[in-house]
């Protein structure tokens, strides 16, 4: 008897065991998981219920799903109900885990609760992600909240423009991944080494309208004062708060390009004449245009004021770096703002104070800014270190793509280059990474960048939001994130749903002059596009293939060769299509290359290379030719395309 009680004994416990869900997949990773049995799953008929407070949290959801998987669900006012998805702030819910934490509680129905809106918005991507992997969720309840509260991305646009629309994708990708802060680098220039080290020929860039200045803003793209303003605004609804940086005294040849006398004669016109009084007119103008009124440009409560890399070969400069650098942080400070700025005060030792209090400090190479000292003195910080978190594309040297296995596996915010820190540091707010557009003009696309960001963006969500409390080891998590997208409604990456590999669809009939496959307009790494085409007589610029990305040419517009145009650069192929032939091409696109087959017959390979302008140089940059493939529209030309078939590898 008491074997078969035993049995039966071992026979519950299994049972029970095996019937708790296991904790959900997303990113970053859930903090507390308790499964119990079952599923819950999202019905045509499931509606969603909120109260008054939590009402536009719904919406957004709701507004999302359909997004994401085309079904629309219902919202209203009201009290929790069976069956429903129940939204509801109460600021009793995890209040001692601070204002992003939320609650999920999936049972017969769903019932999602936060001290915060952003915490409840933070549960809707939660669930999103849920949903992207199965139509039923495990059923148990979820506690969540950050360890880190500051988690950031940082893009360089001084030299290299990204749209408007970039910088609306990129807070799109860091909100669905719960990355808070987006650091816009507004002003920078290239190396004076790289244009016969000739300061009037060096790209410099400085990215935000100025009536103040009128021509300051760069001809070769800029923002508009009120779009600025607005993107922060709507950031904000997601959860993101961005943070403006104008850099100087150093990084400032835009300046200097629009004001000669700015430049410093001593340590190179990219650097500000500290000891030129106009220098401190100019600065104040500048900061004040964002800065003043009501309503100023610079919405948030961070501005940053740049303040590194500046020449620290005499004592002298450094004390007046030293009194530059807290001067802007008080003039910040006096339109109601907080200053961050780059560590810098190890490089610049000195005896001139530096405000301490409320300033944050970005701890990106210790050799500028030991942290320790740092935060003995007081400083809150910021961890960026360089030589994990830099991201310089095709540049040779720091990270083209970050060592995400290595990050995920050893790096937390509260590790600062060789110093490691007590997880959870009062003084440690966070961690962020950037991307550095060092080498202007070396054909990298802002698709590229993306690519370089987006495994960089979820690895470093975890880690910031969980710290060292994962439970997911990294071929696990590896495994998993490709099946995430990028947020609602964003693709920039071009990938099949669920990245799935094959072909991704074929059209055997003609298909030059009408739309394409709606759903993927452009085809990302790895790929390869088919087609037959015969073509007869042509003009130059005649297209194949376009999307509000790229264009794929028949004719290019230069040489009437095969080729393409993306991001204000343009390539060809070693390859003119003969007219009134039958050919079959094939085009192969990776991050590294953009190859040509015709006949099954390998053509031409554009491939990263040595920059063109820079072959007789000693120092060199690197030359992309890489293609995102269009596939929105196909074009009108005197010819015929057949058989096309698209690949995803």
């Amino acid at each position: 008897m008491k074997r078969i009680h035993s049995f039966i004994a071992l026979l519950f416990i299994s049972f029970f065991t095996h019937a708790q869900n296991t904790k959900p997949f997303v990113i970053p990773e859930l903090r507390e998981w308790k499964g119990s049995a079952g599923n819950f799953t999202i019905s045509p008929k499931t509606i969603i219920v909120a109260d008054a407070s939590a009402k536009k949290v719904a919406q957004q959801f709701a507004a999302d799903y359909k997004t994401m998987f085309r079904k629309t669900l219902q919202v209203k006012l009201g009290k929790e109900m069976k069956g429903g998805i129940y939204f509801t702030i109460d600021p009793a819910v995890l209040k001692e885990k601070g204002g992003e934490a939320y609650q999920v509680e999936i049972g017969e129905g769903v019932k999602v609760s936060a001290n915060s809106a952003k915490g409840l918005y933070w549960a809707t991507r939660t669930l999103l992600q849920m949903a992207e992997q199965s139509a039923s969720f495990p059923k148990g309840k979820i506690t969540d909240y950050p360890e880190y509260p500051l988690r950031g991305f940082m893009l360089d646009a001084g030299r290299k423009y990204f749209s408007m629309d970039f910088l609306k994708a990129t807070v799109r990708l860091m909100s669905y991944y719960k990355m808070n802060t987006f650091q816009v680098h507004l002003n920078d220039n290239g190396f004076h080494k790289y244009h016969d080290f000739d300061w009037n020929k060096t790209q410099a860039a400085f990215r935000l309208e100025s009536a103040t200045y009128p021509g300051l803003a760069a001809k070769d793209g800029h923002y508009k004062k009120a779009e600025f303003r607005q993107l922060q605004l709507d950031a904000l609804k997601q959860g993101v708060a961005i943070v403006p940086e104008i850099d100087a005294p150093a990084h400032t040849l835009a300046f200097a390009h629009y004001m000669p006398e700015l430049g410093s004669g001593k340590y190179g016109m990219d650097h500000l004449d500290l000891f030129n009084p106009q220098t401190y007119t100019f600065m104040d103008g500048l900061f004040k245009e964002y800065l003043q009124g009501p309503d100023p440009v610079f919405v948030n409560e961070y501005v940053h004021i740049g303040t590194d890399e500046y020449s620290n070969k005499d004592s002298v400069v450094v004390e007046k770096f030293r009194e530059f650098t807290d001067r802007y942080i008080r003039y910040v400070e006096s339109f109601g703002k907080k200053a961050a700025v780059w560590g810098a005060l190890t490089h610049a030792r000195g005896k001139t104070p530096v405000k301490v209090k409320d300033v944050l400090m970005y701890c990106w190479y210790n050799g500028y800014a030991e942290p320790r000292d740092m935060i003995s003195k007081g400083y809150d910080v910021v961890s960026v270190p360089d030589g994990f978190l830099y991201i310089v594309p095709a540049a040779g040297y720091y990270y083209d793509y970050l060592n995400i296995k290595s990050l995920y596996e050893n790096w937390t915010p509260a590790v600062i280059g060789k110093e490691v820190f007590d997880e959870k540091h009062p003084q440690i707010r966070g961690g962020m990474f950037a991307v550095w557009n060092d080498h202007p003009g070396n054909g990298i696309s802002y698709q590229d960048v993306y690519h370089r960001m987006f495994p960089a963006m979820q690895t470093l969500a975890v880690k910031m939001w969980v710290g060292k409390n994962t439970t997911v080891d990294f071929k696990g998590f590896n495994n998993q994130r490709t099946a995430l997208s990028e947020a609602p409604g964003l693709n920039l990456l071009g990938r099949p749903a669920k990245a799935a590999k094959g072909v991704v669809f074929e059209l055997k009939n003609p298909v030059q002059g009408r739309p394409l496959a709606q759903s993927l307009t452009d085809i990302g790494y790895n790929y390869r596009v088919h087609f037959d085409v015969m073509a007869n007589d042509n003009p130059k610029g005649t297209l194949l293939f376009s999307s509000d990305h790229s264009k794929f040419y028949l004719s290019d517009p230069r040489e009437g060769r095969l080729g393409f145009s993306r991001d204000g650069y343009d390539y060809r192929f070693n390859y003119t299509l003969p007219q009134g032939v039958k050919q079959h091409l094939t085009i192969e696109g990776t991050n590294e290359y953009t190859a040509l087959f015709v006949n099954g017959k390998s053509v031409d390979s554009l491939k990263i290379i040595t920059h063109p302008d820079d072959v007789k140089r000693k120092d060199k940059r690197q030359w992309v030719q890489t293609l995102v493939f269009p596939l929105k529209t196909a074009g009108k030309f005197t010819g015929t395309l057949h058989n096309l078939k698209v690949e995803f590898l």
